[in-house]
């Protein structure tokens, strides 16, 4: 049996809020924009690069689904994106006023990073250690 994880739902306040943030500050690559039913559209970004999981911006469609805005993981750190190369992306945040809630720190596995999306989603920044 073989499975994976092919992309992952991030609720957004406002889906172009949200790609402008993705695409510009973190340089992420918009796959797809396709309406659905007017005001719902299907948004997929990825990582530059990357032919791992995706995700899909989800426009929050109710209350209760605004109140999870930036707290889908109960205020730790909701994801985690692989780098090659941590000091350009380090440079590229503080450049783009993205909140850098941790600076770069060595840890076992690799050089690590901690910072916050638009909507205050913690995100950790790894190098991870190359054998």
């Amino acid at each position: 049996m073989k499975q994976e994880i092919v992309q992952m739902a991030l609720l957004v306040r406002d889906y172009d809020e949200a790609i402008a943030f993705y695409t510009q500050k973190l340089q992420f690559t918009l796959i797809e924009d396709t309406v659905l039913t007017e005001p719902k559209r299907w948004v997929v970004i990825a990582p530059p690069g990357s032919k791992g999981c995706r995700l899909l911006l989800a426009k929050a469609a109710s209350e209760e689904q605004e109140k999870c805005i930036g707290k889908q993981s109960g205020g730790r750190v909701f994801l985690f994106l692989h780098t090659d190369n941590i000091q350009r992306d380090y440079t590229n945040l503080q450049q783009q006023n993205v909140n850098i809630i941790h600076a770069p720190e060595v840890q076992p596995y690799g050089t690590i990073l901690v910072f916050e999306d638009l909507y205050g989603n913690k995100w950790d920044l790894i190098q991870p250690i190359t054998t």
